[in-house]
């Protein structure tokens, strides 16, 4: 078996106006002008509208399915991921808070007087 590519022929082979020689199969393919694709995208539903583009565009099936299917899918996880985080952010005020109490409570009385003296503070500066 021969794993070599064909040899060109002296029938590829041109010769251009200016005397050099090329092989006609490099040859640029000739320019028909641009092309015009005529593309109507209808009124629809928000989550339609991209499926029409993709089809339109011929995309294809996978973008069509990526779209029904990894968009909703999207919205809900970071959506989860939005309330895990307002859940903690919650969590560490009241778990803040409580330390905060606990401290001032357990506390020497120059304990309370700095805090009071932080609490002027802050209003100041307010």
């Amino acid at each position: 078996m021969n794993h070599l590519p064909e040899p060109h022929h002296p029938a590829n082979i041109v010769q251009l106006p200016d005397g050099t020689h090329v092989y006609a199969d490099t040859l640029p393919a000739t320019y028909a002008g641009p092309q015009v694709v005529h593309q109507h995208i209808h009124q629809a539903a928000p989550d339609k509208t991209v499926q029409r583009i993709a089809l339109g565009s011929g995309v294809g099936a996978g973008a069509v399915a990526a779209s029904v299917y990894f968009g909703p899918l999207l919205i809900g996880a970071l959506t989860a991921i939005a309330a895990n985080l307002a859940m903690l952010a919650f969590l560490a005020l009241v778990l803040g808070w409580g330390v905060h109490n606990v401290v001032k409570s357990l506390g020497s009385p120059e304990a309370g007087t700095a805090v009071k003296n932080v609490v002027k503070a802050r209003r100041k500066r307010r």
